[in-house]
C-alpha cells in the first residue's frame, strides 16, 4: 500500500476546516490551483471523493467526514508536540473526549464537566454533541471515552458499554412575569391554564413529564417543542409559554432568563448517566466527574 501523503492530508484538513479552497489558499499562502491539485491527487491516491461540490460550494462527503475526524486528531497531536517543544520541558495533554446527547441543558453539561479542567493532570476536554445512537457508534470504535446522557443503555444493545448513574434531579417549572399575572396559586392544576413549551419526544424528560401530567389529569396546551433546551428557555423568556428544567439548575435558569419559578416536583426524576466502556470506572477524568457530582449532591442533601 502506498504510504499516506501527510502534506495532502494537511491541505485537505485546512480546506475542510476553512470551508473553501480560497480561504485555505490565503491561510497557507498558496494558489487555489495548487491546493485544488493537491486535493485531487489525494483523492486519486485513496480512491475516494472527499468533497461533494454543489453550486460551487464544498461539502464533505461521507468518506471526507470520516477522514476529517482522524485528521483532526492527528494535527491536534502535532499542536501538542509543538507546544511541548516550545516550552522545552516534558509534558503531556491527556485528551478526554465526551459525547453529549443534544437534549441535555448546556448549563448542566458545564456544571458536570467543568471539574475535569480543574484536575492537576493536563487534560484537554473535547465535547461532541449528537443523538444517542450516533454517539454509541463512536463509543464502540473508541472515538469517545464516554457519553453523557439522560437515557441509559438498553439491554440487548450491541455496544459493549455500561451505565453509571451520575446524578438525578426533580423538575422545576418557570414562566415569564406577564404569564404569571394570570397564574393561580394552585399547583400543579394551574399548569393547564397556560401555553406550554415542551422538550422534544426524543428526550427522556418528555416521557416523564407526560406521565406526571396525566397522573394529575392535566392536558397541557403544547405550543412548541424543542431539541435545544436553551432555545426553549429563550422562548419562555419572551413569555410565549411555561417550561421546565432540572431543579439542579433552577436558580441559574431563573436569573439567566429572567423568569419566575412557579412550582417544582420531586414526584418525577430526571436521571443523568455516564455510559462508559468500563464496567468499573478507571479513567481519571470520569472519576473526577463522578466524585464532583457526589460531593455536590451530598452538600445539597
Amino acid at each position: 500500500m502506498t504510504p499516506l501523503n501527510y502534506n495532502h492530508l494537511f491541505y485537505f484538513y485546512v480546506v475542510a476546516t476553512e470551508g473553501s479552497i480560497i480561504k485555505a489558499s490565503a491561510r497557507l499562502n498558496l494558489t487555489p490551483q495548487t491546493i485544488s491539485g493537491q486535493i485531487t491527487s489525494f483523492e486519486n491516491q485513496i480512491g475516494a471523493k472527499l468533497f461533494d461540490r454543489k453550486n460551487k460550494a464544498l461539502y464533505l462527503s461521507e468518506m471526507g467526514q470520516l477522514i476529517y475526524s482522524y485528521a483532526d486528531e492527528i494535527f491536534q497531536l502535532g499542536d501538542e508536540i509543538k507546544h511541548i517543544l516550545t516550552r522545552k520541558q516534558p509534558g503531556q495533554w491527556h485528551t478526554f473526549t465526551v459525547g453529549i446527547t443534544d437534549v441535555i441543558p448546556k448549563v448542566l453539561v458545564h456544571q458536570l464537566l467543568s471539574p475535569v479542567l480543574k484536575m492537576t493532570e493536563r487534560v484537554r476536554l473535547i465535547c461532541q454533541e449528537g443523538d444517542q445512537s450516533s454517539l454509541l457508534a463512536d463509543l464502540s470504535v473508541n472515538k469517545l471515552d464516554c457519553i453523557l446522557t439522560d437515557q441509559p443503555l438498553q439491554l440487548g444493545n450491541h455496544v459493549k458499554a455500561y451505565n453509571h448513574l451520575l446524578v438525578e434531579s426533580g423538575f422545576t417549572f418557570f414562566a415569564a412575569e406577564k404569564l404569571c399575572a394570570n397564574f393561580s396559586k394552585e399547583f400543579p392544576k394551574s399548569l393547564a391554564d397556560l401555553p406550554w413549551l415542551m422538550q422534544s419526544k426524543k428526550s427522556a424528560a418528555r416521557t416523564r413529564l407526560s406521565s406526571w401530567l396525566e397522573k394529575h389529569n392535566i392536558s397541557p396546551n403544547i405550543v412548541a417543542e424543542f431539541d435545544d433546551s436553551a432555545l426553549m428557555m429563550s422562548f419562555g423568556q419572551a413569555g410565549l409559554g411555561i417550561f421546565s428544567s432540572p431543579t439542579l439548575i433552577d436558580k441559574y435558569v431563573a436569573d439567566k432568563y429572567q423568569v419566575k419559578i412557579i412550582g417544582c416536583t420531586d414526584e418525577i426524576k430526571e436521571h443523568y448517566y455516564i455510559i462508559s466502556p468500563e464496567r468499573r470506572l478507571k479513567h481519571p477524568a470520569i472519576l473526577e466527574i463522578v466524585n464532583a457530582a457526589n460531593i455536590q449532591h451530598n452538600s445539597k442533601a
